[in-house]
């Protein structure tokens, strides 16, 4: 198989998107299991809108919920399925903000390629990564999956000194 680390489902380490990470180590293979398997929430995201600080705090996450994917009109167009496609819907920079400050959210999941929405693509995946405790899942399909509550386990390859990898998540209900 020939294919890059960030190819399909996949997770994002810390040194994605910062060379100092990356070079201390924060590889896919120093990622924490416990965060990417356990309980967590799947929630629809109004369909017309990118995850900004004000679509988040209208979700209503309770405190406590560690791990969210997040269904948004990425799955309606079904854009994992088409050609890359820059309109897709992901997290504008103020709402990553919003998410690190005010939840306490560690495995964040979106329903396409990239976890920010393109026009903020470094910003919100700076804001995401800077801390190196949250953990991006990008590129899942959840459609015909009702939102609620899950056991959630994403399985990433061990790939030492990877900076992604395509991972295999699941949710058994």
């Amino acid at each position: 198989m020939k294919f890059t680390t960030h190819t399909g489902t996949h997770v994002d380490a810390p040194g994605h998107f910062f060379d100092h990470y990356f070079d201390a180590g924060f590889d896919v293979d120093s990622l924490d299991l416990d965060v990417l398997n356990g309980p967590g929430l799947l929630v629809d995201v109004p369909r017309d809108k990118n995850l900004t600080a004000e679509v988040l705090e209208s979700l209503n996450i309770p405190k406590g919920v560690r791990r969210v994917l997040f269904r948004t009109l990425n799955t309606d167009r079904q854009l994992m399925f088409k050609k890359f496609d820059t309109s897709y819907v992901g997290f504008m920079a103020d709402g990553a903000k919003w998410l690190v400050e005010n939840t306490d959210i560690k495995l964040v999941g979106v329903d396409y390629l990239s976890v920010a929405a393109f026009d903020d693509i470094i910003s919100a995946h700076h804001e995401l990564l800077r801390n190196r405790e949250i953990i991006p899942v990008e590129g899942l399909k959840l459609d015909h999956v009702p939102a609620g509550l899950y056991s959630i386990h994403c399985l990433p390859l061990r790939m030492v000194g990877a900076e992604g990898s395509p991972v295999r998540c699941i949710l058994i209900k």
